[in-house]
C-alpha cells in the first residue's frame, strides 16, 4: 500500500493561504506537481513566486509548482484553470476542492444573501470544477489503451467542515452549503466510479484555518471553548488535514470513495448539552 503522490498532477484551489495553501505546500513537498489556484493574485505571488512562462528572472523553470489567480465562480476561469495545469504538465491526477468561504447569516433575516453566495463560492465552484476535470481524467484515460483499463484515472478531494452536521447559530448558511457539499461528493463517487474516478472528502473541525485564526484574534475566548469541546484537547494544524488529503488521493485509498473522512480532535462527537438526560 503506498501513500505517495509523488509524480502526480494536482489542481489545488484557494491555495493563497489557510488551509488550501498548507496542501498545496505538502503536497509539492511530497512530490506532485502542484498547480496553486485562487482568486488573490497578490498573496499567490508572495507564497509561490512568478510562473516561468514569465519570463521573470527569478522564476525557477525547475519548479513543481505554477499558480493560476481568477475568480472561480466564472465558468471561463474554470476552463482556463484546467488549460493552464494542461500546459504546464500535460496531465491531471488529482483535484483538491480546498477553496472555501465563512459567512455569518441571521436565520431570520429574508434579505441575508449568504446562503447563495456560499452555495456559489463553497458548492458550485466545486461542482463545475470537478465534473470539467473529470473528463480531463476520462480523456487521458482513453489515451492509455486496452492495457491499461484497470489502472485508475484520478481523485477528487473536497474540502467540507463538520458544520454540515453540527451547527451554530449565525453559521446556517456555511452549514447548509457544507451539507450539500457532503453530498455532492457522495452523487459524485456513484457516478464517476465506473470510469475509476474516486471522489472523497475532508470534513474538519478544530483547525487553524484562516477564518478561525482570524476569529480568535478577534475574541480570545474562542481559542478556550474550542479546546473545551475537543476531546484530544488542542488546535490541530492545517498541515494535519493536508495529510489526510494526500491518503485522499495516494493509492492507499485506492477502495475508497464517497467518503467523508472527519479530521477534528473528535469534536463531532460531544454532546452540547453538559447534563446527561434525553
Amino acid at each position: 500500500m503506498s501513500f505517495s503522490i509523488a509524480g502526480k498532477t494536482a489542481i489545488i484551489t484557494g491555495a493563497a493561504n489557510g488551509i488550501g495553501l498548507s496542501i498545496a505546500r505538502h503536497f509539492a513537498d511530497h512530490g506532485a506537481n502542484v498547480m496553486c489556484a485562487d482568486i488573490d493574485e497578490t498573496r499567490l505571488l508572495e507564497e509561490w513566486g512568478p510562473n516561468p512562462d514569465n519570463d521573470a528572472e527569478d522564476a525557477d523553470d525547475t519548479s513543481n509548482t505554477r499558480t493560476f489567480a481568477g475568480d472561480l465562480r466564472e465558468k471561463l476561469t474554470i476552463a482556463n484553470l484546467l488549460s493552464a495545469t494542461i500546459d504546464a504538465f500535460e496531465r491531471v491526477d488529482i483535484l483538491v476542492n480546498a477553496s472555501r468561504q465563512v459567512m455569518l447569516a441571521d436565520p431570520l433575516d429574508a434579505d441575508n444573501v449568504a446562503v447563495q453566495m456560499l452555495l456559489d463560492q463553497n458548492l458550485m465552484t466545486s461542482l463545475r470544477l470537478s465534473q470539467l476535470v473529470a473528463k480531463r481524467m476520462i480523456q487521458q484515460g482513453e489515451e492509455l489503451g486496452e492495457d491499461e483499463q484497470a489502472t485508475p484515472l484520478g481523485a477528487i478531494v473536497n474540502l467540507s467542515s463538520i458544520a454540515a452536521c453540527r451547527t451554530q447559530p449565525g453559521l446556517m448558511a456555511y452549514s447548509i452549503a457544507s451539507a450539500a457539499l457532503d453530498q455532492m461528493t457522495r452523487s459524485l463517487a456513484v457516478g464517476l466510479a465506473s470510469n475509476r474516478i474516486r471522489v472523497n472528502a475532508v470534513a474538519f473541525g478544530s483547525v487553524m484555518s484562516a477564518s478561525l485564526r482570524d476569529s480568535i484574534l478577534e475574541a480570545g475566548e474562542t481559542r478556550t471553548d474550542i479546546l473545551e469541546g475537543t476531546p484530544l484537547g488542542r488546535i490541530a494544524s492545517a498541515n494535519e488535514v493536508a495529510e489526510a488529503v494526500q491518503f485522499l488521493s495516494s493509492e492507499g485509498a485506492g477502495f475508497m470513495t464517497g467518503h467523508i473522512l472527519t479530521v477534528d480532535g473528535g469534536r463531532s462527537l460531544l454532546d452540547a448539552v453538559g447534563n446527561p438526560a434525553h
